[in-house]
C-alpha cells in the first residue's frame, strides 16, 4: 500500500516548479501503479501551451476555472470545477486560467518525477526520477 499526503510531497522534490504552473506528484513511474498521479496548480492569468506526444493525460478541475483550446479546431472549452478532459488523441493544446487552478491529473506512461514541458510542450519519455 502507498499512502501520501499532498502536504508532506509539497516539500520534496516531487514538487516541480514551472512559469506558469507547479505539480506535486503524489504517484510516479517508480510506484509501478501504471500512470503517474499529480495535483497541479495552474497560476492565474497564464496561457500554457502543451502537446503531450509521448503520454496520454485526464485531468480533473478541482478549484478554479478557465478554458482549454483544442489547437487543431480551435474549440474552447470551459475548465470550472467538476470538469474533466482527457487528451486522449496527444492534442495539442492551450490552458488559459482566469483564477488560480487545481487540478488532479493521471499521466499513462508514468512520469518519472523531474519532468517540464520542452520547447514543443511536451514532457520527455524518460526522465531524471525523484527519490521515493
Amino acid at each position: 500500500m502507498i499512502v501520501r499526503h499532498l502536504h508532506a510531497a509539497n516539500a520534496t522534490s516531487r514538487r516541480v516548479v514551472s512559469k506558469t504552473w507547479e505539480s506535486t506528484r503524489l504517484l510516479l513511474k517508480n510506484d509501478a501503479m501504471g500512470f503517474s498521479f499529480h495535483i497541479t496548480t495552474i497560476y492565474a492569468g497564464t496561457e500554457t501551451r502543451m502537446h503531450y506526444r509521448n503520454h496520454l493525460e485526464s485531468v480533473y478541475c478541482i478549484s478554479g476555472g478557465g478554458e482549454i483550446e483544442d489547437t487543431a479546431t480551435g474549440e474552447r472549452h470551459a475548465i470550472q470545477p467538476g470538469t474533466m478532459y482527457a487528451l486522449d488523441k496527444h492534442d495539442v493544446h492551450i490552458l488559459r486560467s482566469n483564477t488560480e487552478m487545481k487540478m488532479a491529473c493521471v499521466f499513462n506512461p508514468p512520469l518519472n518525477g523531474l519532468e517540464v514541458h520542452d520547447t514543443t510542450g511536451a514532457y520527455p519519455l524518460e526522465a531524471q526520477s525523484v527519490e521515493s
